[in-house]
């Protein structure tokens, strides 16, 4: 049903407005987003039938995953101009997108960094100190995986494979999932484990602990929003950012991309993984896949 209502609506887009290809992909990617949401949350209902309230839901889905003003109510429009279309077919007889709004202007949206801020935040990183390459791994990590603050600093050695380019993660409730990285994020990753965390005297019972501050302890999570704020202070940004900031922007980023969001979803920790899984994980692939082809670092 949903494929093909958006290929009868993707020839209406170019035989009846004659849109450019460029706007037509705009719009079906729109309305995919819309496809993916509603098999996200098991909702059962067509194209046709599909409530406002429901397409509400997924206007504030999309706000929740961080996407800025400017991408909600683009997605918005192209949504809208989906039900212009059921319309105009006489498919639907009343149009659930009327009454749709986005964003309310006065609501404060989580701020997103564009990507040349990612790198201006990067590169204000001293590698010349120890605790630089390490502050870029961290970084790079929270960027490229997508990770929460509590996920990165409880990282542990043995929950990194080099080999495969993935990270095993312990999330909310304890679950555990699997999660590409960036090329970047494993360089650097690879260089701070081999090269720096090897000259650092590690206190008893912090032996497996990825980041670790200069006494040999896990690092906090105060310490990562410290070294993020000292550095957005350094290139005089004016946003008020954080670590959830890196995810919000990693996942925007993807989507924005063309990724699909049912793999971001699961990247951002909804999916339980076992530790076997590591090497037999079907998606491991094209996860991976997702990374290498919309990710900005890859």
């Amino acid at each position: 049903m949903w494929d093909l209502h958006i290929k009868h609506f993707s020839h209406y887009l170019k035989l009846e407005r004659s849109l450019s290809e460029n706007s037509i992909a705009a719009y079906v990617h729109d309305v995919e987003l819309l496809r993916q949401f509603v098999e996200l949350k098991k909702i059962k209902a067509s194209p046709l039938s599909l409530t406002t309230r429901q397409l509400q839901s997924f206007i504030h889905y999309i706000n929740e995953l961080g996407m800025s003003a400017y991408s909600q109510a683009r997605i918005l429009s192209g949504i809208k101009g989906f039900y212009k279309y059921l319309m105009f077919e006489e498919l639907i007889d009343k149009d659930p997108t009327e009454l749709l709004e986005g964003p309310k202007i006065g609501r404060k949206l989580p701020d997103i960094l564009s990507y040349p801020e990612i790198e201006q935040l990067l590169s204000a990183i001293d590698l010349s100190k120890p605790e630089g390459m390490r502050n870029r791994a961290m970084l790079e990590v929270l960027y490229g995986s997508g990770l929460r603050v509590s996920e990165l600093v409880d990282l542990r050695l043995n929950n990194i494979y080099f080999d495969v380019g993935f990270l095993r993660v312990i999330g909310k409730g304890n679950k555990e999932r699997l999660v590409p990285s960036g090329r970047d994020a494993l360089k650097y990753l690879k260089i701070y484990v081999e090269e720096v965390r090897v000259h650092v005297p590690v206190k008893k019972g912090f032996e497996s602990v990825v980041f670790l501050n200069r006494f040999g302890r896990k690092i906090s999570r105060v310490s990562v929003f410290t070294i993020i704020k000292d550095l957005a202070d350094r290139i005089g940004l004016k946003k008020v950012i954080s670590p959830h900031t890196f995810r919000h922007s990693f996942a925007t980023h993807l989507i924005e991309g063309g990724a699909d969001l049912r793999v971001v979803q699961e990247m951002l920790g909804h999916e339980s993984i076992t530790t076997t899984e590591i090497y037999t994980h079907l998606d491991r692939d094209y996860l991976k896949q997702v990374i290498t082809e919309f990710h900005p670092r890859s």
